[in-house]
């Protein structure tokens, strides 16, 4: 699940990867509470990609084993440039993305 601040057009890049990716704007209200992305991240099997650093203090914060969060830092954030390393980290991480309690930073 991609994060409101990163541009859709994440969605059309992990896709190409092979991966299934959906950005939050499909998903729920703009001004959802970080709670709320949490929760539909983990609810729906997802990892969540984010810029925004509240997701993995939340993340160690919760008694909840899911959502794994990926941190996206650097600029600029689009998946021209980054992307590579997002997918090659996702492809290295997968096991532990999957289990769940994990955050990755990127860049």
């Amino acid at each position: 699940m991609i994060d409101l601040n990163l541009a859709p057009r994440w969605v059309h890049a992990l896709s190409a990867a092979g991966h299934e990716a959906v950005h939050w704007s499909t998903l729920g209200p703009i001004g959802a509470s970080d709670s709320t992305h949490m929760r539909n991240a983990r609810e729906r099997g997802f990892v969540l990609i984010t810029n925004d650093l509240d997701f993995p203090r939340k993340l160690a914060d919760t008694s909840q084993g899911k959502p794994s969060v990926i941190l996206l830092r650097g600029e600029p954030l689009v998946p021209e440039i980054r992307g590579e390393a997002l997918i090659g980290a996702i492809a290295e991480c997968s096991a532990e993305l999957n289990a769940g309690e994990f955050s990755q930073t990127i860049g």
